[in-house]
């Protein structure tokens, strides 16, 4: 925060959206190495999360359908009824996920799943925009930024 004229604060777009994320910090909350707690997904040991991390999860009929139509897969867990894919923190800045996809800030998921991919190299990343485009495509959803804009 910045302060304007007069003493009051401004607060820049990148305040709120720190203050809408809980003020998590990049690295946090899935700490790699350390067990995932009741509800949050963990970075598997070796693995470092530089960016923190979030989840996107779809319902687990579509995770067959998504894997090989990305160009790289990272950190996957499921259980019998969803799919959650590791993205870097803040990947639904200016996204709105298509439905029935949700979006998990801090990884945050209501049971623990099971990790179902690993990756090669020490990043559990999905990129976000290939996820989210395949996502589109599936649900039948254009992408955000291409619907039209009211005058």
């Amino acid at each position: 925060m910045t302060p304007a004229s007069g003493g009051a604060q401004v607060r820049t777009l990148e305040t709120l959206l720190r203050l809408r994320h809980g003020l998590h910090t990049p690295g946090t909350p899935a700490t790699p190495g350390t067990p995932a707690t009741p509800g949050r997904l963990s970075v598997p040991e070796g693995m470092s999360a530089p960016l923190g991390c979030d989840a996107v999860a779809m319902p687990a009929r579509f995770g067959p359908e998504v894997l090989p139509r990305l160009p790289r897969v990272g950190c996957v867990y499921a259980d019998e009824t969803h799919w959650w894919w590791l993205v870097p923190s803040e990947s639904d800045y200016a996204l709105e996920w298509p439905a029935p996809a949700r979006y998990a800030i801090g990884a945050v998921v209501p049971d623990a799943p099971r990790l179902i991919h690993r990756p090669d190299g020490e990043l559990p990343y999905t990129p976000p925009i290939p996820l989210y485009l395949t996502l589109c495509r599936l649900t039948g959803t254009a992408p955000s930024w291409s619907q039209v804009v009211g005058a």
